[in-house]
């Protein structure tokens, strides 16, 4: 993993697959959704929110909502890198975006993934407060929506 530019943020790396090619010949909507859970499970980890974290309290992050955007084909062999950019964080929430790139994470993203997340506690089933470290790391690496954050679907 490389460093955020906005902080200590890891850069997912993935290369895509040939069973992920839909019958277009590009990479299939659902394994974007994929790559970007990988994203966040790298996420997760930095934040010390990883396996061990989970198997010990019983807690997790669960995606409450996501917004895909589809932006631009991936063909098969692709070297993709995803950027992770923290927007928000508080007791139990917090939101955060990736952005995908076809090699180095510059231009134009090819599709971007917005979500808001909860910490649940799964033997409560209900939220639970972020451990303050995980909550203190998300503070440090906070940066700016991007103009597109935050737009759902716009009706035609």
């Amino acid at each position: 993993m490389t460093a955020h530019p906005q902080g200590d943020l890891p850069l997912f790396h993935q290369t895509v697959q040939d069973d992920w090619i839909d019958y277009n010949g590009h990479l299939s909507e659902a394994y974007y959704v994929l790559i970007f859970g990988f994203a966040t499970d790298a996420l997760m980890d930095a934040a010390g929110l990883h396996a061990a974290y989970r198997d010990r309290s019983g807690c997790s992050l669960y995606t409450v909502e996501a917004h895909v955007r589809y932006l631009h084909e991936v063909a098969r062999g692709s070297e993709l890198t995803i950027r992770t950019t923290v927007l928000g964080v508080d007791g139990k929430k917090l939101r955060l975006l990736h952005e995908m790139f076809v090699g180095a994470p510059s231009g134009t993203p090819v599709a971007t993934e917005e979500l808001f997340t909860l910490h649940v506690d799964q033997s409560a089933g209900r939220a639970a407060p972020l451990p303050d470290a995980s909550r203190a790391y998300f503070a440090g690496v906070l940066a700016p929506a991007p103009p597109w954050a935050g737009q759902g679907i716009r009706a035609v």
